[in-house]
């Protein structure tokens, strides 16, 4: 199957001059949007709402356990070694599940379980294998030629017999933390990791009947170079991944404490990790892979890359997906639910969701209720963002609004961007260029409605978009 849009076309003066903090959109409005005065019983509400929709379900379990800390790492974890704090976890994991599951219809089929972390694998198969089983007894699963079973694992702590029981368990899909092979970076980061022992698992995983393995990738981590990250482009190409994500390292000490002990002098120049950016675009596109979006990279086969062809590409806080017709339901600590039309947030922090639902509570920390205009917005930047492009009309008669009109603000901010060559105007809306692909977060921010219209260049919320 052929991509639908052409490759990206790498531009380094254009990326530098769009380069500024922008969100990544895994949601509209975004998490900073959340108030805490959102709680328990808005949640309920919406849950019933959207039981009259009779949407199918997208189940997220979070494990926040690692055994030790990647110093570039900016996810909610928690650093122990002591295996009892996964089963006291899972006690807690299922008390939430079932005060939780029973709001909602029984007939609604679950179409995607994705377990995300931290380290998910921190548990043993049996355990995740339990886990699933539970969520099995409280919801109705789609069959598997539907379901999409996803888990998040890292390659130094598994081997291939974990693989095979987890795919005995339903998961025919995995996502393996690289980053990268190049073995000062390793050291630098803290995560050393051999090739042999990952490119066992990926081979575990197609032999086990996992279809589809996504490899993770980060430049411009500290002492990158770009003759080290194309060994590590030509290592992961040789295990030929279904999915490759390569994501850009978000240098942000003041938010994430293990950042700090990364040295800025060994952080990669402006210059350096636009080259690593595009080696990784030359390699891939040139092996076959499919440019999804933002840092996404399929084979032309895999179901990503085939949602997106026939339009139903979908991003949340899991990423792009392919269930765009569907309510996230979120367990565990931090986890984001999308129910209705409402975002909802556990606590960060293990204790205060354990008090919630020791108190008989759903641990509900804070939350959205979207308004109209906010959904329109989502629309919007969902079809930007997926897709590239956006067709002024569709949007109008989904929404009821004339989108001249209800967008001029925005509208008006495009014509700096066509000039640019981030995008071009068509006889209906307008698409990303080639060269703007790369930049799609620049062009979604000129119709979100809680950004400034000229961010500061210092705005501390966001990762850059480059």
């Amino acid at each position: 199957m052929a991509s639908p849009f052409p490759p990206p076309l790498f531009d380094p003066d254009l990326l530098r001059r769009h380069d500024r903090p922008g969100p990544r959109y895994t949601s509209y409005p975004t998490a900073p949007q959340f108030s805490a005065a959102f709680g328990p019983e808005q949640l309920r509400q919406h849950v019933a709402a959207s039981n009259r929709s009779d949407r199918p379900l997208s189940l997220y379990v979070h494990v926040p356990f690692c055994s030790s800390p990647c110093f570039y790492c900016g996810c909610n974890r928690v650093i122990t070694r002591d295996k009892a704090r996964g089963e006291l976890y899972l006690d807690y994991l299922y008390r939430e599940i079932a005060r939780m599951a029973p709001l909602f219809d029984g007939g609604r089929p679950v179409v995607q379980l994705h377990f995300g972390g931290g380290t998910p694998n921190f548990l043993t198969p049996e355990q995740i294998a339990d886990c699933v089983a539970e969520l099995r007894s409280q919801f109705s699963f789609a069959g598997p030629d539907v379901l999409d079973c996803s888990i998040e694992l890292d390659p130094r702590f598994v081997g291939p017999d974990d693989i095979a029981a987890l795919a005995s368990a339903g998961f025919n899909r995995a996502s393996l933390g690289v980053q990268d092979f190049d073995p000062d970076v390793q050291k630098a980061v803290n995560r050393v990791q051999g090739v042999e022992e990952t490119l066992a698992i990926i081979a575990a995983c197609h032999g086990h009947g996992i279809g589809s393995v996504n490899v993770d990738l980060i430049y411009g981590l500290p002492r990158q170079t770009r003759e080290g990250f194309e060994r590590t482009l030509e290592i992961t190409l040789r295990a030929r991944p279904e999915r490759i994500a390569v994501y850009s390292y978000a240098h942000l000490p003041a938010l994430f404490k293990p950042q700090q002990r990364i040295r800025l002098e060994d952080l990669p120049s402006v210059e350096d990790k636009l080259s690593l950016l595009h080696s990784a675009i030359d390699r891939l596109v040139a092996a076959g892979y499919v440019y999804i979006g933002m840092d996404h990279f399929a084979l032309p086969g895999d179901e990503l890359a085939r949602a997106q062809a026939r339009g139903g590409l979908h991003r949340n806080f899991m990423g792009y997906t392919t269930h765009a017709e569907s309510d996230l339901v979120g367990f565990g600590v931090s986890a984001i639910s999308h129910i209705d039309d409402s975002f909802s947030q556990n606590p960060r922090d293990i204790a205060s969701w354990e008090h919630a639902i020791d108190d008989g509570r759903l641990p509900v920390w804070r939350g959205m209720a979207l308004g109209r205009d906010d959904v329109l917005r989502a629309d919007v930047i969902q079809q930007l963002m997926c897709h590239g492009e956006l067709d002024y009309a569709t949007i109008g008669r989904r929404h009821g609004i004339d989108f001249a009109e209800y967008f001029a603000d925005a509208l008006a901010r495009l014509p700096a961007l066509e000039e640019d060559g981030l995008l071009e105007f068509t006889a209906t809306g307008f698409r990303a260029t080639p060269r703007g692909r790369l930049l799609l977060r620049v062009i979604a921010m000129c119709f979100d409605r809680y950004l400034p219209a000229d961010p500061p260049p210092d705005a501390p919320r966001f990762s850059r978009t480059v």
